[in-house]
């Protein structure tokens, strides 16, 4: 284990310690210098905080510790589901207390986000409109696929296209298949012709999304009144109407008031699928919207074509259970860099 990480464990028993009582404490011996240097990294990442001075400086884990420590997928997901200790219910401090006031990407990591937005810039400005209609319908396609596949579609993307594109099906699947592809297409469509609509957010038009998602197809629409499991986990979503508007309504404020656009993305992604607003369809709304925002800003939007669909649904188990965004955050950076190099 990490100094970092014997520090981590010692103040999650031992919160309001000093670095003489942390030195102490850690099964590792280091010295005072060496254990202040790493207190230092943790409080500039944002993983523990520090009060007082000098002498009487004292360190706990922050508010932010859950949403940015360090976890091995791997060996997380090693132990069986009972295994787990997890946070089983919805956390409303994250909307209130944790998330406003987070920074959620670091200085290299927006750095990084940034100089691809400025490639998608220079590039889409060199493309016709033809160019970039065309550029919009390949990962229109490529979206409607992935996102089908990650909840269970079966189509290949071959079979996503041409039934796209001329309308046919293919015999040995089912029509449910065919409709989730095709009203995949008509929301990506919408958003792309009305960048504006969805911006602000409101929890009408999270609606908006969801019932055309979900068209023709057996799905409840509108917040759901009943309670809903998730496979694979044992963490309970809001089974409560009105709380389940509350904390939309939340969201929605703490996205609009967010000013990194990166931010606004993925925070609509991990937290409308957090909530789990309806019945089924969530994944599917999470990621329209977050593209609605990434287009209404004129950010490239994200086709998720390379995601793998099992890790996908392990880092958005991972913020269910634990509320860290440390494995969907790599996953929408790399996503976001993959749709730069790709499209337009």
């Amino acid at each position: 284990m990490t100094i970092e990480k014997q520090i981590l464990a010692f103040l999650e028993q031992n919160p309001g310690r000093s670095s003489g009582e942390i030195q102490s404490g850690i099964p590792e011996h280091k010295s005072i210098a060496t254990i202040k240097r790493v207190l230092s990294k943790l409080v500039a990442r944002k993983l523990i905080t520090s009060t007082g001075k000098g002498k009487a400086t004292r360190y706990a884990l922050s508010p932010y510790y859950n949403l940015f420590r360090e976890i091995d997928l791997r060996e997380y997901y090693a132990k069986e589901i009972d295994e787990r200790n997890i946070i089983g219910h919805f956390n409303f401090s994250l909307l209130t207390d944790v998330l406003p006031t987070a920074k959620l990407f670091t200085d290299d990591e927006l750095n990084r986000l940034n100089a691809l937005q400025q490639t998608f810039e220079k590039n889409i400005s060199e493309l016709s409109e033809w160019e970039i209609r065309r550029e919009f319908e390949r990962l229109a396609i490529d979206l409607s696929w992935k996102s089908s596949q990650i909840e269970g579609n079966t189509y290949s993307l071959l079979e996503t296209e041409r039934l796209l594109k001329e309308k046919i099906t293919v015999e040995g699947k089912t029509r449910d298949e065919a409709i989730m592809l095709l009203n995949h297409k008509e929301a990506i469509d919408f958003i792309i012709e009305n960048p504006d609509y969805l911006f602000p957010l409101s929890v009408a038009k999270i609606e908006d999304i969801h019932s055309i998602l979900t068209k023709d197809l057996p799905i409840g629409r509108n917040i759901r009144q009943r309670r809903v499991g998730i496979s694979g986990t044992n963490y309970r979503p809001l089974d409560n109407e009105f709380q389940i508007r509350e904390a939309l309504s939340l969201t929605c404020d703490l996205i609009n008031q967010k000013e990194n656009v990166f931010e606004q993305a993925l925070l609509a992604l991990v937290l409308i699928s957090y909530i789990q607003p309806f019945v089924d369809g969530n994944k599917r709304t999470a990621r329209i919207v977050s593209n609605a925002l990434l287009i209404h800003h004129r950010y490239c939007p994200l086709s998720f074509r390379t995601v793998d669909s099992v890790e996908y649904k392990k880092a958005m188990l991972l913020f269910y259970e634990q509320n860290n965004i440390t494995a969907f955050k790599k996953i929408f950076i790399d996503q976001f860099a993959f749709a730069v190099n790709t499209y337009f």
